[in-house]
């Protein structure tokens, strides 16, 4: 399906954002050069600016117009519904070590439908609350076939657009379906290390599995909240 014109012109800044062309807390071309540059109404750009902010990539200052952001924004695992935005709900996070070749635990590896002993590409994350104090642990696993399309997965720093965006624009895939499983059990000392718990602590566990069209594995994310941060909440007609 062809992108609107607004949707090329965001993912247009995405690619050179991505490409260093503006690095983080560069200032983008004003809304006046983009309607020229791409013979499109300021309108048009306007609603460009609102999509790249509601993923938090850029925002906007008074005085200066719109700039990339230079804190990278995340989400915890899971609740991707389709229509929700990356700064609903996303929050800070710093990268923990280096992406990382290994085996996943055999509840990882049957969740991308991978034989035993099948390596992954790990990406850890920390998520942190405003005042930087740990909220969530999140590993997110990747299938080799997935990085061999990807390969900036393979690079410790943040990817701006956001992963499922870079995926989409290197392999052609998307997320069409995704699977959230949520259980309760006591944190590992790992986790309990970058969380900064005392042991035993209980924590709630989301296991998120996105599929693309084919319902091939695009990733699979292990979120792990301490229970006195975790809190599900939903609305429902009777």
């Amino acid at each position: 399906m062809a992108l609107l014109k607004y949707e090329e012109i965001a993912e247009s800044l995405r690619t050179r954002m991505a490409g260093g062309e503006f690095p983080p807390g560069a200032t983008l071309p004003s809304g006046r050069d983009l309607a020229e540059q791409w013979q499109v109404s300021r309108a048009t750009v306007v609603k460009a600016m609102d999509v790249l902010r509601n993923d938090g990539v850029v925002e906007a200052r008074q005085g200066t117009g719109f700039v990339v952001t230079e804190t990278a924004i995340g989400r915890p695992a899971g609740n991707r519904r389709s229509g929700s935005a990356r700064v609903t709900g996303g929050m800070p996070f710093t990268r923990v070590g280096d992406p990382e070749h290994t085996a996943p635990p055999a509840h990882i590896a049957a969740a991308l439908g991978l034989p035993a002993g099948t390596r992954a590409l790990c990406r850890a994350r920390l998520m942190q609350l405003p005042d930087g104090t740990p909220h969530s642990y999140v590993e997110a696993w990747f299938p080799p076939d997935v990085v061999e399309q990807a390969p900036r997965l393979e690079h410790r720093a943040p990817i701006a657009e956001g992963t499922t965006r870079y995926v989409t624009r290197q392999s052609g895939r998307s997320p069409a379906e995704g699977t959230d499983v949520t259980t309760v059990r006591l944190a590992t000392d790992e986790e309990a290390h970058h969380l900064r718990l005392d042991t035993p602590a209980a924590v709630a566990v989301v296991l998120h599995t996105a599929c693309d069209q084919d319902g091939r594995p695009l990733v699979c994310e292990e979120g792990v909240t301490p229970s006195a941060l975790w809190e599900q909440s939903e609305t429902y007609p009777m």
